[in-house]
């Protein structure tokens, strides 16, 4: 097995490369919402995608707060949500009773090359990767490192820009390890991690 430790600073402990990510991330947070309020323009960096109540998904813009209706069959944002007034109890109601299709098609798989780096939660050690691709339901990645089924996991790579919004965006995403599979003769365990949040490197 192969381990790679993130650099360490005197300074700050096991844990710093994590932390000065962050910390730059933060640092260049203010200059991005003054473009947003001076100029009134946004790049838009995207969350991952969340599902409403009406079963729908969704992201929302982490600079200026715009939601847009997300589409996993094509994997591309349709149409910006403008939250209008509350129903009257009568429609709600109407909407309780309405009927959702049982069957749903399979959502899409980007399948992907990408390298990325991956432990478990608030460890310091870090395992090099490689994800086979992303879909509604997480990510499916290669490592060298077995990993238990529900363990929280942390993991950095490039986010692709049909989610993200932006081109070569890399991100630190929470996840959860919700399947295994032991080593082949040909290949390392594959791992599948549901992605619970992500936040932009900066």
């Amino acid at each position: 097995m192969h381990e790679s430790n993130l650099p360490k600073n005197p300074d700050s402990g096991d844990d710093c490369g994590a932390s000065e990510l962050l910390d730059t991330e933060v640092l260049n947070m203010p200059q991005k919402f003054m473009d947003v309020l001076m100029l009134g323009r946004c790049s838009h960096e995207f969350s991952w995608p969340r599902r409403a109540a009406d079963g729908d998904y969704y992201q929302v813009c982490l600079l200026c707060a715009a939601e847009y209706k997300y589409d996993w069959t094509t994997m591309r944002r349709t149409e910006r949500v403008e939250h209008s007034k509350p129903e009257t109890t009568t429609i709600r109601r109407a909407h309780t009773r309405e009927k959702r299709p049982s069957w749903v098609p399979r959502a899409r798989r980007l399948k992907l090359d990408l390298p990325l780096r991956y432990r478990v939660n608030k460890t310091s050690t870090w395992y090099e990767g490689t994800i086979e691709n992303i879909s509604q339901s997480g990510v499916l990645f290669h490592g060298p490192q077995e990993l238990p089924v529900n363990a929280l996991v942390e993991m950095v790579f490039e986010m692709p820009e049909e989610i993200s919004g932006q081109k070569n965006s890399n991100v630190v995403c929470q996840g959860r390890v919700m399947r295994f599979k032991e080593a082949q003769a040909d290949a390392t365990p594959a791992l599948a991690a549901s992605i619970v949040d992500y936040k932009f490197i900066h």
